[in-house]
C-alpha cells in the first residue's frame, strides 16, 4: 500500500502544479520580428561608376555622397552649349550695333535738315535786309537776287534731305521689324539652350550618388568600376536606430490597443535571454489577416490576425528579422 500511496501523492503534485502554470500570467501579449524602414538606392544616370565608397554594414550620414558615375560626355554637351549660347549672344550684340548705326545716321540727317533750316532763316532776314537798301539804292539788285538763289538752292537741299530722312525712317521701320524678328529668334534659340543647360546640370547631378538619410549600409549590389544603368540598384540602406517590430493581435486584443500607445518590448535572443525596450505602437492595420505559421497569439486557436508595429530605439542591439515579444 505504501508505494501506490507514493504514486497518488506525486500525481497529484504534479496536477497542482500544472493547475499553477495554467494560471500564470503570460509574459507578452503578441510575438512577431523586427524590421526597419529599408531603402533601395538606384542609378540616376547611365555610365561607368568611377567612385563608390560603400561598404555593408558601413553607417551613413544623411545627404552625403557616396559615389559618382561618369559625366565626360554630359560635360562635353553642356560646353557645347555654352559656345552656342556665346555665339548668339555675338550675334544679338551685332545686330544692336547695326540698329545703333542706322539710328546714328539718322541723327545726322536730321541734325542737317536743322542746319538747313537754320541757313534758311538767315537768309531770309538778310533778303529782308537787302531789299529795304536795294528800295533806297544803296546796294545793287545783283545782291537781293544773290540771295533769292542762295535761298531756292537751300530749300532744294531741304526738300532732298526731308526725302533722306523719310527714306531712312521707312528703311529704319523695315531694318527694325527684321532686326527684332532675328533678336526674337536668338531669344527663342538661347531660351532654348538654357533649358538644355538646366537638363544637362540636372543629368549631372543626378551622378552623384547621395545616402537619403543616416543609416547602416545593409546590402551592397557594384562595385567602381563597373557600368551602370539608369534604375539599376546600388546598395539598400536601413534606419536602423529607430526599429520596429511587426507582432500580430487578435480582435479580442485590439479594442485595448490604439496608436501612440506606450509599451513593453522584449527582444529574444534565445536560451531565455531577453531584453527589454520601451516602445509606442505607431500603425494597426485596418485589415484582418490569417495568423502566420511563425507567430503565436493570445489566444491561439485565432484564425484571422491584425498586424500592429511597435517602434523602438534601438541600442544597437536588436537586428533585422530577430524575434521579440510585446507586452501592452
Amino acid at each position: 500500500m505504501k508505494p501506490m500511496k507514493k504514486i497518488i501523492m506525486m500525481t497529484a503534485s504534479v496536477a497542482l502544479l500544472l493547475t499553477a502554470c495554467s494560471k500564470k500570467e503570460k509574459e507578452y501579449d503578441a510575438t512577431g520580428t523586427f524590421e526597419a524602414t529599408e531603402v533601395t538606392i538606384s542609378a540616376k544616370a547611365t555610365g561607368e561608376l568611377k567612385s563608390f565608397d560603400v561598404t555593408e554594414g558601413q553607417t551613413l550620414e544623411g545627404n552625403t555622397r557616396v559615389g559618382r558615375i561618369d559625366t565626360y560626355q554630359l560635360e562635353l554637351k553642356k560646353q557645347q552649349l555654352e559656345t552656342q549660347r556665346g555665339q548668339l549672344a555675338a550675334s544679338k550684340r551685332q545686330l544692336s550695333a547695326n540698329r545703333s548705326a542706322t539710328s546714328s545716321q539718322q541723327l545726322d540727317l536730321n541734325k542737317q535738315l536743322s542746319s538747313i533750316q537754320q541757313q534758311i532763316a538767315n537768309a531770309r532776314r538778310e533778303r529782308q535786309r537787302y531789299s529795304e537798301l536795294v528800295k533806297d539804292g544803296a546796294v545793287p539788285r545783283k545782291q537781293l537776287d544773290d540771295i533769292d538763289n542762295q535761298i531756292k538752292v537751300l530749300n532744294r537741299q531741304l526738300e532732298a534731305t526731308r526725302d533722306q530722312i523719310r527714306s531712312a525712317n521707312a528703311a529704319l521701320a523695315e531694318q527694325g521689324k527684321g532686326i527684332g524678328a532675328q533678336m526674337d529668334g536668338i531669344d527663342s534659340q538661347v531660351a532654348g539652350i538654357d533649358a538644355q543647360q538646366r537638363q544637362l546640370d540636372d543629368q549631372i547631378a543626378n551622378a552623384d550618388i547621395m545616402a537619403p538619410y543616416r543609416g547602416t549600409v545593409l546590402e551592397k549590389y557594384v562595385e567602381q568600376g563597373e557600368y551602370v544603368t539608369t534604375g539599376k540598384p546600388l546598395f539598400k540602406m536601413a534606419d536602423v536606430e529607430t526599429m520596429y517590430i511587426r507582432a500580430y493581435v487578435t480582435s479580442a486584443q485590439l479594442q485595448k490597443i490604439k496608436v501612440g500607445q506606450p509599451c513593453k518590448v522584449f527582444a529574444d535572443y534565445g536560451d531565455g535571454h531577453k531584453k527589454e525596450y520601451a516602445g509606442t505602437v505607431t500603425w494597426i492595420s485596418s485589415r484582418s489577416e490569417f495568423t502566420p505559421k511563425t507567430i503565436l497569439t493570445d489566444d491561439e486557436r485565432a484564425d484571422l490576425v491584425y498586424a500592429v508595429k511597435v517602434a523602438i530605439k534601438n541600442d544597437g542591439y536588436v537586428k533585422i528579422g530577430m524575434y521579440g515579444e510585446v507586452k501592452f
